[in-house]
């Protein structure tokens, strides 16, 4: 199967996943995906192999019989077809339709979770539980403990994971200053922030930091975890807090409370559903007229997103700590 291109959604692909492994507990079994979302798959049962697609150029596939797409996208049937995949599985979408072998009517607007799963459940493989779940190993908790004891960290203070950037544009980002002030009131709880990103986090990040400034010690582990590496130190985290964000689903995933800060994307569609049935995901909005809109960068004046309050995330922070 050809994996969707971003953690977030990669991560909402898993119970579909694990429908395919049910159904087909004799298949061999094998995901490819993006050099930045292939480390994900190492850490989620069922799969036999884990195929990293290069940048731009093609890759064989001719020993699979079958490529099931999770991507909407023209380009991951060409991908599929060249590749040499006989038969070709996926929504009939992005005018592709001509590449698959069985095309699939797309749905009508439904959460992520749903339509990967709606796609699997069309194709023959009966529907299991729609909640992603990764289980980490002893190996990666303790690399996760060993990078927080190197980057300051008592062993001993609770852990709140904070992760400010957001993959998608900068629309879906809560303000850098917000998130200094709700860092700040975690410290008056006696609780430490573990500060967490990619490379292309790093700005927002520096930013946050500048504005916390003594308020507040800050683990600062940005740029310096890959996919496992940052389910490890979230393994020790009591919660997340974060935009709408592939870190957020991970957490999610990871059985760890999430609060997250909704603006131009629709929490009906991709809010986070926690791998234990008890617990809810915080979602944090401030409704305005003109939200969801799903654009990468706000042309207006960001209500949705500078309208939610520190003090608000902040208490639902505490309500899951």
């Amino acid at each position: 199967m050809v994996a969707p291109n971003w953690l977030g959604d990669a991560v909402m692909s898993l119970p579909a996943v694990a429908d395919l492994r049910r159904a087909c507990p004799d298949a061999t079994i094998a995901v490819a995906a993006r050099p930045s979302i292939a480390p994900l798959f190492s850490l989620t049962r069922g799969l036999d192999d884990v195929i990293v697609l290069p940048r731009g150029g093609p890759v064989s596939l001719e020993r699979f019989e079958t490529a099931i797409l999770f991507p909407n996208s023209f380009h991951s049937a060409l991908l599929a077809a060249r590749g040499g995949v006989r038969e070709r599985w996926g929504f009939r979408t992005d005018w592709r339709g001509l590449l698959l072998t069985r095309a699939i009517d797309r749905p009508p607007a439904m959460h992520q979770i749903d339509y990967y799963q709606r796609l699997t459940t069309a194709l023959g493989f009966p529907a299991g539980p729609a909640t992603p779940r990764i289980d980490v190993s002893d190996d990666v908790r303790a690399a996760g403990r060993r990078a927080l004891l190197a980057a300051g960290w008592d062993g001993l203070s609770p852990l709140a994971a904070v992760a400010p950037g957001a993959a998608y544009g900068s629309a879906k980002r809560w303000p850098a200053t917000a998130f200094a002030d709700l860092i700040a009131g975690l410290a008056e709880d006696g609780v430490t922030s573990v500060i967490t990103g990619s490379a292309a986090d790093q700005p927002v990040a520096r930013e946050v930091l500048r504005n916390v400034g003594a308020r507040a010690h800050v683990i600062d582990l940005v740029e310096r975890t890959d996919i496992p590496g940052l389910a490890g130190v979230l393994a020790h985290c009591r919660t997340l807090i974060a935009n709408d964000s592939g870190a957020l689903h991970l957490a999610a995933a990871l059985g760890v409370k999430v609060a997250a800060v909704f603006g131009p994307t629709d929490d009906r569609l991709t809010a986070p559903r926690p791998a234990d049935a008890d617990q809810k995901a915080a979602i944090v909005t401030n409704e305005t007229w003109c939200r969801p809109c799903g654009l990468r960068e706000c042309p207006l004046d960001h209500a949705c997103m500078r309208g939610v309050a520190a003090a608000g995330v902040l208490a639902a922070a505490r309500r899951i700590l």
